[in-house]
């Protein structure tokens, strides 16, 4: 979502050389690529990896999208269309024919000419942070995507979305896989795990307005924070907004400390509602490894 690095690339090289790990993006912008692309892009990851590919699809945020030429003009309405069109080009069923507000498909499918066709196993996630955007998922997709740099109390908020939206269309919260991004920051020094952790905490919480708005982090510390960084952000403007951030907000949102913490850390984001831990690893990403072994 952040302009660092395209997702699909190294989702490519991921797939070409393993053979049991699931791999998918987290997430990628329903936005900037055609859904008849963004299906042909994922039959594609799946010939190299059948049945392991996940299309992660989010929503986007600003300033980031606006200052690229997007207007997020009706989100709820664009991410349905793009879901739903994607789908039903990876079901492999025929042409496809969609008009929509956003997605205009005029007797569409992918390509197989000269290979047997077959519905693809991409399961869709939704990168949802807000409650619509929970409950659309509850609604239409495989899985939601939870996000990282809110506390784990922020899950209990999104568990009650999901469950609305999967309720309106006749199916049960579980029939969601949930995994959830989660800061880890790994060290038996506590301090240094903390200010491991810190600067990307600092990033997010003045440039990501979704996020600051789900964090649960104080609105006046949000204020100061932002007063400071704007998008994009020097290193150096980042550094010092992080001396805003006390050490007890990292370890709200963040499992940032010794091993036990760290672990008691994610068994709460477990206990309210992620299915996967997907550790973000910062610090000593070894140890981090050791830690989660089990």
């Amino acid at each position: 979502s952040r302009l660092v690095r395209e997702c699909c690339v190294p989702m490519a090289a991921f797939a070409a050389t393993t053979e049991r790990v699931k791999i998918g993006s987290g997430v990628i912008d329903c936005w900037t690529r055609n859904p008849a692309r963004l299906a042909s892009t994922f039959s594609t990851l799946d010939d190299l990896a059948p049945g392991r590919i996940i299309l992660g699809i989010g929503a986007w945020w600003e300033p980031l999208a606006s200052k690229v030429g997007v207007q997020r003009v009706r989100p709820l309405t664009v991410m349905r269309e793009v879901v739903e069109s994607v789908r039903a080009l990876l079901q492999c069923d025929g042409p496809v024919t969609y008009e929509g507000h956003h997605v205009h498909l005029d007797g569409v499918e992918l390509d197989y000419v000269h290979q047997e066709r077959r519905a693809k196993d991409v399961p869709i996630y939704i990168g949802a942070t807000g409650r619509k955007m929970m409950e659309l998922t509850g609604r239409i997709a495989d899985g939601v995507v939870l996000n990282y740099m809110v506390e784990p109390a922020y899950n209990l908020r999104a568990m009650d979305a999901l469950e609305a939206g999967a309720t309106a269309a006749g199916r049960h919260i579980d029939d969601l896989d949930r995994p959830q991004l989660i800061v880890c920051s790994v060290d038996y020094d506590r301090q240094a795990a903390l200010d491991g952790a810190r600067l990307l905490l600092t990033q997010y919480l003045g440039q990501q307005p979704h996020i600051m708005k789900a964090s649960g982090v104080p609105e006046s510390l949000l204020e100061e924070v932002h007063k400071i960084l704007g998008w994009p952000a020097t290193h150096d403007q980042v550094v010092e907004a992080s001396k805003l951030v006390p050490d007890d907000i990292v370890q709200m949102i963040c499992a940032a400390g010794p091993p036990a913490e760290c672990r008691e850390k994610v068994e709460e984001y477990v206990a309210t509602g992620c299915t996967c831990p997907i550790l973000y690893p910062l610090g000593d990403v070894e140890l981090m490894i050791d830690t989660f072994a089990a």
